[in-house]
C-alpha cells in the first residue's frame, strides 16, 4: 500500500496555483489537453493531473509544461533562466558542501 505524505498547505497552493497557469497558458495558445500531452511526450490524463495541481507529478514534466505554455518561472522568462540557474550554481559555491549538524557542549560541571 502506498504511504501518503501531507505537504504543507503552501506546497498545496502552490501547485495549484502553477497548474491554474499551465492550463490558461494552453488554453490561450488554443491547445486541447490532448495537444499538450502531444508536445510533451505524455498522456493527456497527465496534463489533467499536473493542471489540477496534484502532487506526485514529476517536477521536470510540470516545469516542462509551464515553459512550452509559456508561464514563467522565478518571475523570469524562459529566456531569462539559464542567468537565474548561474546565480544560484555560484551561490551555492560559496557555501560549505557539507552541512554538519553543531555539537551542543553540555556544562555538567555543577
Amino acid at each position: 500500500m502506498k504511504r501518503t505524505r501531507s505537504l504543507l498547505p503552501a506546497t498545496t497552493h502552490a501547485l495549484t496555483a502553477l497548474g491554474a497557469q499551465i492550463a490558461a497558458g494552453r488554453r490561450e495558445h488554443g491547445w486541447s489537453a490532448a495537444d499538450l500531452a502531444g508536445r510533451l511526450g505524455v498522456a493527456p490524463a497527465l496534463v489533467g493531473r499536473i493542471e489540477r495541481g496534484a502532487p506526485g507529478t514529476a517536477v521536470g514534466t510540470v516545469l516542462e509544461a509551464a515553459i512550452v505554455c509559456g508561464v514563467p518561472l522565478f518571475s523570469v522568462d524562459a529566456e531569462e533562466l539559464p542567468g537565474v540557474a548561474a546565480l544560484a550554481r555560484d551561490r551555492l559555491a560559496l557555501l560549505p558542501r557539507r552541512v554538519h549538524r553543531r555539537r551542543i557542549e553540555i556544562d555538567d560541571d555543577f
